[in-house]
């Protein structure tokens, strides 16, 4: 059944109570207003909703128990140590174990939450209209109480053991957060930068070790070293060091050969061989891999942050953030011609830092 009538311009017809346009578009419909609101038992009854404070604050707590177990897995477990994990290989008990706490810590927080948004906060739908974006001084008054009363409805204040579980909850999760941009960049360097694979300690009296081509670990004869070729070295015999991988960090370095000449530094003359001279090969700013050398320049550049060295000064700081020159590596050769290391670094290899003095 359908009865036309007149709404100012233009025609509009009525179609089975909608009002519908020239076109056969609906232009309005009619309101269908919200369901019945049904309460729920913790609304009702004081005692479910005594249960249900319990039953968040145990998920709250839950979640404080494992923040404080993910604090003791940080502590008490070594991170070199590797254990077989089903589905996922070898894995180090303390990543896993700080994975499951700390995702145990934030699930139950979560948890807790929801369920306290389901059976105590308020469940009422409610409508709101579009304002413009900045409302009047009687708008923001009534956010104020608004807000206030939402406060006093979600009854924070009235469930206190809700409030100091939740408080306890976030106030612990934070920890796993801090905790790894405290101490988890692993330990302090001490002195373990001090020393290397090239110290007089790793060999016996009167023995010094031979430059080695890496990765071949072949040793190599001054004459082999031409001007402007340049070799990644390491000490003889690191690779059956007892932590091959961290020792060749440290001992990794650049053996290049120049005119004597072009050497303007006594002390880089004197701890090289006849225009040959080694630098440790870790960059003085944050210990990148220093690799790139021009020749006509005799200047080494490191790729990450562009700090660029002249080996002619001893590898002296020329350009960028890096503040220390490379360490220089003495080197002479033995009775059958291949290049020794004469003794260790004379100071500190890789990049400054609040430890060293």
């Amino acid at each position: 059944m359908t009865d036309s009538t007149e709404f100012g311009k233009g025609a509009v017809r009525l179609d089975q109570g909608h009002v519908v346009g020239d076109g056969g578009i609906p232009e309005r419909f009619q309101n269908p207003g919200l369901p019945p609101h049904v309460h729920r038992l913790a609304d009702v009854d004081p005692r479910a909703a005594k249960r249900a404070e319990r039953q968040v604050a145990t998920l709250f707590l839950l979640s404080i128990l494992a923040t404080l177990a993910f604090v003791v897995a940080y502590f008490a477990f070594p991170v070199s140590k590797l254990v077989p994990v089903p589905f996922i290989g070898q894995a180090s008990p303390s990543h896993l174990l700080l994975g499951l706490t700390l995702a145990a810590s934030l699930f139950f927080i979560g948890a807790g939450a929801v369920h306290w948004a389901k059976t105590l906060m308020p469940d009422t739908e409610v409508v709101e209209q579009r304002h413009p974006l900045r409302s009047s001084a009687e708008e923001r008054e009534a956010f104020t109480e608004t807000l206030s009363a939402g406060g006093d409805a979600a009854q924070i204040n009235r469930r206190p053991l809700i409030k100091a579980t939740l408080g306890g909850a976030l106030g612990l999760f934070a920890i796993p957060l801090v905790l790894p941009v405290i101490g988890g960049l692993g330990p302090l360097p001490g002195n373990a930068l001090s020393t290397t694979f090239w110290d007089e300690n790793h060999w016996p009296k009167g023995r010094r070790p031979r430059l080695m081509r890496d990765p071949e670990m072949l040793p190599i004869k001054a004459d082999e070293v031409t001007i402007g070729s340049v070799f990644h070295v390491l000490p003889e015999g690191i690779d059956k060091a007892e932590h091959p991988l961290d020792e060749k960090g440290k001992a990794a370095v650049l053996l290049m050969r120049l005119n004597p000449e072009d050497l303007k530094v006594k002390k880089a003359r004197d701890w090289g061989y006849q225009g040959i001279v080694a630098y440790s090969k870790i960059c003085t700013h944050v210990g990148c891999p220093v690799g790139l050398y021009e020749q006509q320049t005799h200047h080494l550049l490191c790729p990450c942050h562009q700090s660029t060295f002249d080996v002619t000064q001893d590898c002296k700081v020329i350009f960028g953030p890096a503040h220390r020159p490379l360490p220089q590596l003495k080197i002479n050769v033995d009775d059958e011609g291949y290049l020794v290391a004469e003794s260790g670094f004379a100071e500190a290899v890789g990049p400054s830092f609040w430890e060293r003095g």
